[in-house]
């Protein structure tokens, strides 16, 4: 028995730092098999456990020893709308990997490169293939047309269901389109997996904001008889310190939204970003790994990470931070900044901000115990302050759900956060209303908010049952 997976084949730092191809090659069918023959094909299947739409894993792989590709995904497709994007970008390792029984003793098996390597085998072979149709005419919306919204579709239409997408962006995916940049997810699989949807009779509306182009209400007056909100969490926080207001200051959102979405990576781009320079990300999760690696490829000369707590409190996967370092990225751990500072703008007397950035002044941070959410807590250290040369700062500390559904929505309840309100079943205190995913959690990971739209999905369906049994 092989003690550790196989390894994946990557580009190389030097070349792929100045690139926006795919950093990960993912692995051929001779890797794949040596991979899936490490599966010990448990009968209680733990990993099944830690998959959040709880895929049969033990199963997709021993077809995948049998070289039975098109059956492993099947059995993929059964649970997940997804599983290319999910093999990418999921958290294997703290999810169905770190149930492995297999892990105990030796290195989990690779779940995730062989439900990738699964899902790109069968989109070679199959893209754009015509797939099941709807059987009635029942209407269901749905808000948001990232991993929750595109889930919960792709299995309402399974059943059945008439299902449309309302998406406020002009490209279906939502997160996976502005947020999670091309090197870790390229959008032309994001493209395959929404087409897979509509061929199988989704349709999808983009360029429609729910909350202003149309209400809830309205969705109703326009027959739907169900609507589920999976428009995640897109308002962005900052840290409220003197010079947030300096050009060359961005949300994390902002940067990658202009970078991802708007390719304002090429040559003379219809959105603008700054180039070059010397940039400071703050924050340790995979967003803030996502940025700094995203402003080295746009040509920073430099980039720090800026991260309260000590390496071992990182919240980033394991495998995009060695990523960053192997790139020349480099950390800068219980550090927090104070201000930010910048010099005027003489060149333009319109502009509305006040300069731009040339620095950044932090204080270094000591670990104190823990705090009632489990994590480590930090207090500064007195006269410990530095200041770093830069040009350009990107926060990157977390997101919340955008209020505007829930202001232009009666009847509708959300928590001190801004997060909807729902039962166990995904029902909010709105009748027909369902949401999930980051627009009731805040900002969480894929295959949390794709577990929440598959819940979702049977939940509406057993509602929607009840409701025409008893004729309402």
């Amino acid at each position: 028995m092989v003690r550790e997976k196989y390894e994946m084949p990557v580009q190389d730092p030097a070349v792929r730092a100045k690139n926006f191809n795919e950093v990960a090659l993912g692995y051929d069918a001779e890797i794949a098999l040596k991979e899936a023959q490490r599966c010990l094909n448990c009968k209680n299947k733990p990993c099944v456990d830690g998959c959040p739409v709880n895929i049969d894993i033990p199963g997709f792989i021993l077809a995948l020893r049998e070289n039975d590709v098109e059956r492993a995904y099947e059995i993929i497709s059964e649970s997940s709308s997804l599983p290319a994007v999910c093999g990418r970008v999921c958290p294997q390792e703290s999810q169905c990997e770190g149930r492995c029984t297999m892990g105990i003793k030796n290195e989990p098996v690779a779940i995730g490169r062989l439900e990738r390597f699964t899902a790109d085998c069968h989109n070679e072979k199959h893209n754009n293939k015509k797939g099941g149709s709807t059987v009635n005419e029942r209407k269901i919306a749905v808000v948001g047309s990232g991993p929750s919204g595109l889930t919960c579709a792709g299995d309402l239409a399974k059943k059945g269901y008439k299902v449309t997408v309302f998406e406020a962006l002009h490209k279906p995916g939502g997160v996976l389109v502005y947020g999670i940049p091309e090197f870790r997810l390229p959008k032309a699989i994001v493209k395959t997996e929404v087409d897979n949807l509509l061929n199988a009779g989704v349709e999808i509306q983009t360029n429609v904001i729910i909350g202003k182009t149309l209400t809830v209400d309205e969705l109703f007056e326009m027959g739907f008889e169900a609507v589920y909100i999976g428009s995640g969490a897109g308002l962005p926080k900052f840290m409220n310190i003197k010079g947030e207001g300096l050009n060359g200051v961005y949300s994390a959102n902002e940067f990658l939204t202009r970078s991802n979405l708007m390719k304002a990576y090429i040559d003379h781009p219809v959105t603008p970003i700054m180039k070059g320079g010397r940039v400071a990300v703050i924050g340790g999760g995979n967003v803030a790994m996502d940025a700094a690696r995203t402003a080295l490829r746009l040509g920073a000369g430099k980039v720090y990470i800026i991260y309260r707590r000590s390496e071992a409190e990182l919240p980033a996967r394991r495998e995009e931070v060695l990523h960053a370092k192997e790139e020349g990225i480099e950390f800068l751990f219980l550090s927090t900044p104070v201000e930010i500072s910048g010099f005027e703008n003489k060149e333009d007397v319109h502009d509305p901000k006040n300069g731009f950035v040339n620095g950044i002044k932090c204080v270094r941070m000591k670990l104190t115990g823990e705090g009632e959410d489990g994590r480590k807590k930090t207090e500064p250290i007195p006269g410990s302050e530095f200041t770093l040369d830069v040009t350009a700062v990107v926060v990157a500390i977390g997101t919340s759900p955008n209020p505007l559904i829930k202001n232009t929505t009666s009847g509708l309840d959300t928590d001190e956060r801004g997060g909807i309100v729902v039962n166990e079943d995904g029902m909010t205190s709105r009748e027909g209303v369902f949401a999930g995913g980051d627009a009731v959690t805040g900002a969480a990971t894929v295959i949390s908010a794709m577990g929440a739209g598959k819940k979702a999905a049977v939940a509406i369906d057993r509602y929607l049952d009840c409701y025409a049994a008893t004729g309402g």
